[in-house]
């Protein structure tokens, strides 16, 4: 999602300039509040929206469930994290090897030449195509969902998608949908203005001269809802019994491990190579393009680091399983009738489900009896008189199916290591919610995650944590066009806490610099510099944000609310080492590693991936001759430890157990090895909140309106409450925490305080499996009892403490934006220019050293000429533990609430798509 935020500003950023008259009814325009509402954001009826609170916008109701979700809350379900996409895209290699009946996905983006399992040279079967196509081989039915991008916009090639995945012989059994179209209508196309845009190229400049009208064409429109909103949720089936889902899609980027390496360069071996391709991704420098050919990436690894992704993904079993598979079921049907069907298409087929036995309510596709033809209708047509009867249906249903239920269950954990009693089914109560309406699934409108969002935290006791990669929200209407109203809970909890002398704290953690952006003050960063000042306006900017409505309320909001971002370093393993090799093979590093990603990019019938390894010459030939030299290097003795793929990252220095850095090896001089540090923001990605160490709520859903309103992007999540409890404390006195919540909430806390041992991605533990295996956590460990009570005096000291120490580290080293001495633009041009914008070279003469101007890396005039200064760096650095740093909050400051000034124009049309 990241992605469409910071590339939509190409495509509709500057049409509000020439749009000032339009207005959309059921979008753009201003609601005005219910009278039946309570004005004061501080009132205990919060809801997402300004109508009444059992009422969705289109005057519908859901009810009859929690939250008003489609679907109600579930016993006798086992639930399982992953923290980071290395054990989590193992566990679905596992589960997609062993799949005998089907596979049902949905991603925003999918990549299928990503690797499941590194590294690659190893794992060559384990490339999610190739496991695809095993599986259709093997009789299993392969349905995938896909985000229809705008492509003037976004570059994620869903095209590709669908017919690498389609269009060959191995995938009889794979059926591929993208959706929603965007496309302009005949008389768009017809016209000279149109002619023009394909010829020049779709801009920003080109677009703010276009009518409205052509516009609105471009983008598509639907009922009148404007078609630039994205199906964002990221959920895999598996034989309709297991399913994963969270944050990460299965797409290039999204891998990585719990330290966070961010170099691979590998100069002994390049069969270590961890991220082949595009895949080795830093978007702030270098956004995805031409991804259908996966392997051309032009960013030269021997200077540049990739940007690393930390995220949250779980894993599912036991009837809310039956409600996902009504969710995807619905959407293909939804899909299938609008798209494909009239197309005459006979390649494609609805999906048939009953969901009555699952207690799911209006669904809108039913068969007369077994093997008549499934009917179709959109599910918002006679949607009151159905749902009673279906829901009625369903309970009954559900009652029936106990039985058969525990036996599944009981089946699912035989012989599997259990340490811990089971709930009253058999596990976990589980409950789905969504954010869709009509054009995203052709149902009314529903917004239960958000609903979930402010009644957990408005019900929190003592702690909340959330975790988020963006943080776009309201605490009243004066914050237009922001509706959502997670925020006015936040603040309401929190004066609540403060008036009746509660221990009770909030921490959020959210990316410095959301959506991507090298420097925030050229015309390629318009889109995130919007987002930022709807962020910060969220928080504590404009004079109605969280920070400005706690104070007016006369308490502190720094005593119960903070705000962190996430960072790293690491050291490119271009040693002397790889010049000795280059040397003697007579060719360069990075030619012979695109060589080393043909090798292993190819599928088991080569004539399906182009030419075969052996005939593309050039790079394949480059990376055996390296291959032969390095081998040849190591035998001659000449290599020094750096070939050791111990060294080939630092990132195991800032984690538990790690090396000291000042004690790291390096074969080459103090200024190759000074240019070798880079530093990067650590992304995060990831959609949850924890609160109580008794309730997760974790999925696809961005905490901003494109995620939160329903009407916009489409997303899913599920509420989770484990009856197990475990004995905790909560400010010094002894609390009955949860098993999932509490692992879960402390398995990140200790990995941002670089509380856990580096991540071995050839040595799967447990984490790394399917459900089956608990999650493997060291309880009542040194580190487990560093975090277990989050409220307490000597957590705070740790946490503040390793943020504040890691945030003055990085500062020093590498000179990082944003920063809280940067307040105003002279301020931000000033730094940046002076340390990260060279003079242009005269013709024939060297570029300046990669120290003194590359941004992320080292900022060498900080510091004395010579190995004092590189001893002086590494000093420095060996401070830093984890990744958790303080968020600026006065970062341009001083430019009041309107970041976006500096050539960008919101209006009615284009600050929906950044809010």
């Amino acid at each position: 999602m990241s992605f469409l935020f910071d590339k939509m500003k190409d495509a509709v950023h500057d049409v509000g300039s020439k749009m000032k008259g339009y207005k959309n009814d059921d979008q753009l325009n201003e609601q005005q509040p219910d009278q039946a509402q309570p004005s004061n954001p501080l009132s205990r009826h919060i809801h997402t929206h300004t109508h009444r609170a059992s009422e969705c916008s289109d005057g519908d109701s859901h009810h009859l469930h929690r939250f008003q979700s489609f679907a109600p809350q579930r016993e006798g379900n086992d639930a399982k994290w992953y923290v980071d996409g290395c054990g989590y895209f193992w566990a679905v290699s596992v589960a997609l090897e062993q799949a005998r009946e089907s596979i049902w996905i949905l991603d925003w983006w999918l990549s299928p030449e990503l690797y499941l399992r590194r590294p690659p040279a190893r794992y060559e079967q384990y490339r999610l195509d190739k496991m695809l196509f095993a599986a259709a081989n093997r009789g299993v039915q392969v349905n995938v969902i896909v985000y229809k991008e705008v492509t003037q916009a976004l570059t994620l090639s869903s095209s590709h998608t669908k017919h690498w995945l389609e269009d060959n012989e191995k995938s009889g059994n794979i059926r591929v949908f993208r959706h929603p179209d965007h496309l302009p209508d005949k008389q768009v196309m017809a016209s000279n203005i149109w002619s023009s845009i394909k010829q020049t190229g779709l801009s920003a400049a080109k677009l703010s001269q276009l009518p409205g009208d052509v516009v609105k064409g471009i983008y598509g429109m639907n009922e009148d809802t404007v078609m630039y909103w994205a199906h964002h949720e990221k959920l895999c089936l598996i034989d309709g019994r297991t399913a994963f889902m969270g944050g990460l899609d299965m797409c290039f980027g999204r891998w990585d491990t719990n330290q966070h390496s961010i170099a691979d360069a590998h100069p002994g071996d390049l069969n270590r190579v961890v991220f082949p391709g595009q895949d080795y991704n830093n978007a702030r420098l270098m956004d995805f393009t031409d991804v259908q050919n996966w392997q051309n990436n032009k960013l030269d690894r021997k200077y540049n680091s990739r940007m690393g992704w930390s995220d949250i993904s779980i894993c599912l079993t036991g009837p809310v399983v039956e409600d996902l598979k009504a969710h995807f079921a619905q959407r293909w049907n939804f899909i299938y009738f609008e798209k494909y069907d009239v197309r005459g298409q006979k390649n494609y087929h609805p999906i048939v489900f009953h969901p009555e036995r699952a207690g799911i309510f209006g669904h809108p596709y039913v068969q007369s009896e077994p093997g008549a033809p499934v009917e179709g209708e959109g599910q918002a047509h006679h949607f009151r008189e159905r749902v009673r009867d279906q829901y009625e249906r369903g309970r009954l249903g559900l009652e029936e199916g106990k039985e058969e239920l525990r036996e599944q269950m009981h089946k699912m954990h035989r012989g599997a290591k259990v340490e811990y009693p089971p709930g009253p089914l058999g596990g976990v109560e589980v409950q789905l919610m969504r954010s869709c309406t009509k054009w995203s699934h052709g149902v009314p409108l529903e917004h239960s995650i958000a609903n979930a969002y402010i009644e957990t935290i408005r019900n929190s006791k003592h702690f909340v944590y959330i975790e988020n990669q963006f943080f776009i929200t309201a605490t009243s209407d004066k914050q237009k066009p922001v509706q959502n109203r997670i925020g006015a809970a936040m603040v309401e909890r929190v004066v609540r806490a403060a008036r009746n002398n509660e221990q009770y704290h909030m921490i959020v953690n959210i990316p410095s610099v959301p959506g991507f952006a090298g420097d925030l003050k050229d015309d390629g960063s318009l889109g995130t510099r919007a987002i930022m000042e709807f962020q910060y306006n969220s928080i504590n900017r404009g004079g109605h944000s969280i920070l400005e409505a706690i104070a007016a309320q006369g308490v502190n909001p720094m005593q119960y609310l903070r705000f962190y971002n996430l960072r790293n370093y690491d050291r490119i393993n271009a040693s002397g080492t790889m010049a000795q090799v280059e040397q003697k093979a007579g060719v360069d590093y990075d030619d012979a590693r695109r060589g080393h990603d043909q090798k292993y990019g190819q599928l088991v019938d080569a004539q399906h991936y182009g030419q075969e390894y052996a005939d593309q010459g050039g790079n394949a030939n480059a990376f055996d001759r390296y291959q032969q030299a390095a081998q040849e290097v190591r035998h001659e003795g000449g290599a020094s430890e750096l070939s050791r793929s111990s060294w080939d990252s630092v990132a195991q220095c800032y984690m538990l157990g790690g090396p000291d850095i000042r004690d790291a090896p390096w074969d080459g001089g103090w200024q190759s090895e000074m240019d070798a540090f880079v530093s990067e923001e650590l992304y995060i990605h990831s959609k949850l909140l924890i609160a109580d160490d008794r309730v997760v709520i974790c999925g696809s859903a961005n905490l901003n309106d494109r995620s939160q309103l329903g009407s916009h992007d489409s997303e899913i999540a599920v509420l989770i409450e484990d009856p197990q409890e475990i004995d905790s404390y909560m400010a010094g006195q002894p609390w009955r925490a949860t098993l999932f919540a509490a692992s879960l909430r402390r398995q990140i806390f200790r990995k941002h305080l670089g509380l856990l041992r580096p991540q071995d991605i050839e040595r799967p533990d447990a984490n790394f499996m399917p459900i089956g295996e608990p999650n493997d956590y060291d309880w009542n460990s040194r580190e487990d009892q560093a975090v277990m009570d989050p409220l307490s005096q000597d957590f705070y000291q740790l946490w503040q403490g390793t943020a504040a120490r890691n945030t003055e580290a990085f500062a020093r080293v590498f000179h990082p934006v944003p920063a809280d001495n940067v307040r105003n633009w002279k301020q931000y041009d000033d730094f940046f220019g002076t340390y990260f914008k060279p003079e242009e070279a005269k013709k024939g003469e060297a570029a300046a050293r990669p120290s003194t101007w590359k941004y992320g890396h080292v900022v060498a005039s900080e510091f004395s000429q010579g190995p004092n200064g590189l001893r002086e760096v590494k000093e420095v650095l060996s401070q830093v533990r984890g990744s958790l740093v303080e968020m600026p909050l006065m970062f341009l400051k001083q430019e009041g609430q309107d970041l976006a000034k500096e050539g960008m124009s919101l209006n009615a049309l284009t600050e929906v798509v950044y809010t």
